[in-house]
């Protein structure tokens, strides 16, 4: 049994019942959206328990092997190409873990969201599409679907039940948009409910995002 990743924990509340695990993209670490807890709208909200974990370190081949946090490895600037699928699915035993951990502590699969940030956007859709309960929400920032041909064959129809929520910026030159809304539209295709927004920006959050992060949390948490 491998070891619990390293996280980060805030409550916005006493006795949470609610768990959202909000996964950060490459080279970034735990701490890197612990302070837009302090830009989202939580009133009205339940007590909230924000997990931020650490991705393990690896070398990054497009970085020319330098070790980082990465949840799995980079290839090719060509992201649907040479795609890392055996740490793509290290990465996704670890995530279900910490959502076992999650149910373990009286949280309910139902009021558990996966949120995350272009390679935490990746991790949040590969793991959340293949969940055997519905969850709370997919919380998909900047990203896109990994090994896509894998996902049409093996989400499950239990976790067609959950909302996606995907945004994106217009001029990202990390991940184009345009392999985003093909992620969209896949998703779509499989009979997702994906409520998609997309910004005047880069590889980055911006105002009006959140705004809309904390209307879509207001929807799927108190309906």
């Amino acid at each position: 049994m491998s070891t619990l990743l390293q996280t980060i924990e805030k409550d916005s509340g006493a006795n949470p019942t609610v768990s959202i695990i909000w996964m950060h993209g490459l080279g970034a670490d735990a701490n890197d959206f612990v302070p837009m807890l302090h830009e989202l709208d939580l009133r009205g909200l339940p007590a909230i328990r924000f997990i931020f974990p650490n991705a393990d370190t690896m070398p990054v081949t497009i970085n020319g092997g330098y070790v980082m946090r990465a949840w799995y490895d980079i290839v090719a600037t060509d992201l649907g190409r040479q795609e890392d699928e055996a740490g793509l699915r290290a990465s996704q035993a670890k995530v279900e873990a910490l959502i076992a951990r999650e149910k373990a502590r009286g949280i309910p699969a139902s009021r558990i969201i996966l949120a995350g940030f272009s390679q935490g956007c990746a991790m949040t859709l590969q793991t959340g599409l293949r969940q055997p309960e519905k969850l709370a929400g997919l919380m998909c920032l900047s990203g896109y679907v990994p090994i896509a041909d894998k996902a049409a064959a093996e989400h499950t129809t239990q976790s067609l039940e959950t909302p996606i929520f995907m945004v994106h910026g217009r001029m990202d030159p990390v991940i184009p948009v345009a392999r985003a809304e093909q992620s969209r539209d896949l998703l779509k295709q499989l009979g997702y409910s994906v409520e998609w927004h997309d910004y005047a920006m880069q590889h980055s959050l911006c105002q009006e995002e959140v705004v809309h992060i904390s209307a879509w949390l207001k929807r799927v948490l108190v309906g």
